[in-house]
């Protein structure tokens, strides 16, 4: 390849990686070990830590975290290379998968643990509506949260429904990927 190709690719290469690394954020990941994901991206092989580190210029102990933080979020995979007896990483290329994992996941949780807290709040409010010493004032009050935590009910069991369609892939029927050709 001559040089003018090879830097056209290293160019192109980068810009995306900058911008992965700078949005890698809404994951939970910091810049430089989203640079490192955005970096395995682009490669076609494994990776070994000291492969990193000489493609980074980072430490081998920072290289390890960010690897293990990335493995974390299913978006770097340890694989087995015959004839190596270290470890290689390979990063994910299907960023449907990837993104179905992460925010089905994220959502699942965010429904289930606010749905309990829900149904325990319910359950205290009722009793101040049900209750006939209490001032109907009070009664009042609880009578309004309880309208508002129906109305965040909803939320939660669309979202519940939202990470379930992610989950099982239903959620490509309603938003199919389209092939979009570069114009």
């Amino acid at each position: 390849m001559n040089n003018k190709s090879e830097e056209l690719i290293e160019k192109a290469e980068g810009a995306v990686v900058n911008s992965i690394a700078e949005t890698m954020d809404l994951y939970g990941i910091t810049p430089s070990t989203g640079r490192l994901f955005a970096r395995m991206y682009f490669k076609h092989k494994p990776m070994t830590l000291d492969d990193m580190k000489d493609d980074l210029g980072m430490s081998k102990p920072s290289m390890s975290i960010a690897v293990r933080n990335l493995q974390e979020i299913s978006i770097v995979q340890k694989v087995w290379q015959k004839g190596s007896r270290k470890d290689s990483f390979i990063a994910e290329k299907n960023f449907f998968k990837y993104f179905s994992h992460f925010f089905g996941n994220k959502w699942e949780r965010e429904a289930k643990l606010n749905l309990s807290a829900i149904d325990y709040a319910e359950g205290m409010l009722q009793q101040v509506i049900d209750d006939e010493k209490a001032d109907e004032e009070t009664i009042e009050r609880a009578k309004v949260d309880y309208e508002q935590l129906e109305d965040y009910r909803k939320y939660c069991k669309w979202l519940e429904r939202l990470a379930d369609s992610i989950e099982s892939g239903t959620i490509f029927d309603f938003l199919p990927v389209e092939e979009e050709t570069s114009e």
